[in-house]
């Protein structure tokens, strides 16, 4: 049992505002394995005020890039010393497998804010151009203020990772709201901060369930929200910041398709990283390649050897070193790919592995990594995130067809595109409308490159220097003469 009865706000421990807590149940046992406070809305404006004081009246945004980058590559470190711990704890939390949880969830997380204290010192916060009658303009980038991160359950502390990097380079201090689901890791996280002497009000942890949420994204001290989370979630957050003229970055869902072209050699390889690419972290990754588009002169090949490798999975514990996929991240989440899986077969579907609950395992939220093929992609299995294990194989007549089919979604987010011909791969991928496209990988983003999506997959982006650029304001300073 990990117990916590406070939350840390303002660089200490403080007590609740309320009562009521949080209790964390494990997603492969369904037993209680912690308890944490469930932050309340004067939570969110104690950390909202140690924020704002660190931003308002604090040297944290007056430090140079490089200064701060220091203070984040610290943290880092300090994470790095907690990783088996974060790891274990994700895992039961989530569900997430052991064997990925380590590199997938932690390491992952500590090596993008490492590239972004690398990128402090490359950044380009001010450049000085001519102006229009013969003097000067200093534009420079200036931090945006006060920063809300609202954080999902599936990868939270890389998620964490990925608003904490250019809010902590940029100067500005932040809120992360926890998943009621996994809040235990951050608690880790705060003790990080601790020890990596993150000044008071810069970081500030308060989980919290949806109505904090909403009262976080509302709360007229904050100036930027950076949200990653569900689509319809993201649309109301927008509606909300767009009413408020609040700046705002949504990473949300996804419905990607892998394009296997005809030249694809179906070694192990490649369908280890097919499987790989649709089912990391039991398929509970936005950017998941969930749709596996292949032509009808290989469909029958292609979708037996999927079946196959698919069968294959260890399902079990996530905390066991040989399981491959885990338990879903909670019983109503559970609930929900079995109805896809429902809707699948209703739709005519044809279920070649998988299909239900594990028989061997009836504690914990599993669900059998399951193939469907004769997928037509109207079909809802293929129109909407499952978030779960669950793959299907839909048919193509020829490359432009498979392009079509690609880019006729709803979500834009990522894409991959298998083939003997990496350089045609590449022209393919670029036919793709989504925000990244992998060739011959499982591959869903680099962290020195811009990561997020097209059409309903989100506005904005992060990673690479342009994840940034949105933790920023342009202020032209016009000298003179």
């Amino acid at each position: 049992m990990q117990i916590y009865k406070e939350l840390y706000i303002g660089g200490e421990w403080v007590q609740p505002a309320g009562t009521q807590t949080m209790q964390v149940v494990s997603a492969s046992t369904e037993e209680v394995i912690g308890e944490c406070p469930d932050g309340t809305p004067a939570d969110i404006d104690r950390a909202v005020a140690a924020a704002r004081a660190a931003f308002d009246d604090g040297p944290w945004p007056t430090m140079t890039p490089v200064e701060r980058a220091a203070v984040l590559s610290r943290l880092s470190q300090a994470l790095q010393g907690k990783a088996q711990d974060i790891a274990d704890t994700i895992s039961a939390e989530n569900g997430s497998p052991k064997q990925w949880s380590l590199m997938g969830q932690v390491f992952s997380a500590t090596m993008v804010l490492d590239t972004y204290a690398r990128l402090a010192g490359e950044y380009q916060w001010e450049d000085t151009r001519a102006g229009m009658m013969g003097n000067s303009v200093l534009v420079r980038k200036a931090p945006v203020g006060v920063v809300a991160g609202i954080i999902p359950w599936n990868v939270p502390l890389f998620i964490a990772a990925l608003k904490l990097g250019p809010a902590m380079v940029t100067g500005c201090p932040i809120i992360l709201k926890p998943s009621p689901e996994t809040p235990l890791d951050s608690f880790f996280l705060a003790e990080a901060a601790i020890e990596a002497g993150v000044p008071a009000g810069v970081i500030n942890i308060v989980p919290a369930g949806r109505e904090t949420g909403e009262h976080l994204v509302r709360h007229p001290g904050i100036d930027k929200v950076s949200f990653t989370g569900s689509t319809a979630v993201g649309q109301h957050i927008g509606e909300v910041c767009g009413g408020q003229l609040k700046r705002c970055t949504l990473e949300l869902g996804g419905k990607s398709a892998a394009i296997v072209l005809d030249d694809a050699v179906l070694d192990d390889h490649l369908l280890g990283e097919l499987v790989q690419s649709g089912l990391m972290n039991n398929g509970q990754v936005c950017g998941a390649q969930t749709r596996i588009l292949v032509s009808r002169n290989r469909y029958d090949e292609v979708v037996s050897a999927l079946g196959d490798a698919m069968g294959a999975l260890k399902v079990g514990d996530a905390l066991d070193d040989s399981t491959q996929i885990g338990p879903l991240a909670a019983s109503r989440q559970r609930d929900r790919v079995e109805g896809y899986l429902e809707a699948g077969r209703s739709a005519g579907a044809r279920v070649v592995v998988g299909g239900g609950r594990p028989k061997d395992l009836p504690k914990g939220w599993f669900v059998e990594p399951t193939l469907f093929a004769d997928v037509d992609n109207s079909m809802k299995i293929a129109r909407e995130e499952i978030f779960g294990p669950v793959l299907s194989v839909i048919p193509y007549e020829g490359e432009d067809q498979a392009i079509k089919i690609a880019n006729d979604s709803d979500y834009g987010l990522c894409g991959s595109v298998w083939t003997a011909d990496p350089s045609h791969g590449a022209q393919v991928a670029a036919r793709v409308r989504t925000g990244v496209v992998a060739v011959n990988g499982s591959m869903i983003l680099d962290f020195n490159s811009p990561f997020g999506g097209f059409k309903k997959s989100g506005i904005g982006r992060e990673l690479g220097p342009e994840g940034i650029t949105p933790y920023t304001e342009l202020q032209s300073i016009i000298l003179p003469a």
